[in-house]
């Protein structure tokens, strides 16, 4: 997978999932924000030989390698420590992480592009029922998977008309992911099917966090 110097022009690793109490989630590595760009046994000093992610993860179980991530939120690197292990859960996963691979350029280029900016939100909609925040609050993403055009957001709330869905939503007041359920419907008494504003493109990208 290279050093963050070459990472540039390979495959990346985009963090989807992060599941609790797993090695990765004690870690501190976070959903949507961030990116794998290599990884290495701990100690070693230099350049590793290249080998996908997964063969470095098998074979380093129960023994500390060093993962250097990106992070599109505060567009920097940093290097985590995380030690493989299947003692925390029962199907075998060892770092308890759900990826995507993509393009490195793209990630840096437009990770933060594709989320969905809460705006007005109107007393008795669905959206405020679901504690959606007015102008603090993005939908990143949902559970069934990435979203990745203006419209999919749209049509996703579309077929889930008069049914639960969950989204992932950021707060960058707070600085925190977390997982809503919201009902779209007719009925709440206003317009549109969830009661809020929502804005999408340049002008209603998250702000990069200072990195410290």
């Amino acid at each position: 997978m290279g050093n963050q110097t070459s990472a540039i022009d390979q495959t990346w690793f985009h963090v989807v999932r992060v599941r609790t109490n797993s090695p990765a989630y004690k870690a501190s590595i976070e959903p949507f924000f961030d990116f794998i760009t290599s990884a290495k046994p701990l100690g070693i000093k230099g350049d590793f030989p290249d080998k996908p992610l997964e063969e470095i993860v098998q074979e380093h179980k129960n023994t500390p390698i060093k993962l250097t991530i990106w992070s599109s939120k505060r567009q920097s690197y940093r290097d985590v420590e995380i030690i493989p292990s299947i003692e925390w859960n029962t199907d075998g996963s060892l770092l308890g992480l759900t990826l995507r691979a993509c393009d490195a350029n793209k990630a840096i280029n437009s990770a933060l592009d594709n989320v969905w900016h809460i705006l007005e939100v109107i007393e008795g909609s669905p959206a405020e029922s679901a504690g959606l925040v007015p102008y603090g609050d993005w939908v990143i993403g949902w559970p069934g998977g990435v979203l990745r055009q203006e419209n999919d957001f749209y049509d996703l709330v579309e077929m889930h008309t008069d049914k639960p869905l969950r989204l992932y939503v950021y707060s960058f007041d707070f600085d925190t992911l977390r997982e809503v359920v919201l009902v779209p419907n007719k009925q709440w008494g206003g317009e549109g099917l969830l009661g809020c504003g929502v804005g999408f493109g340049l002008l209603h990208q998250i702000p990069i966090r200072d990195g410290n």
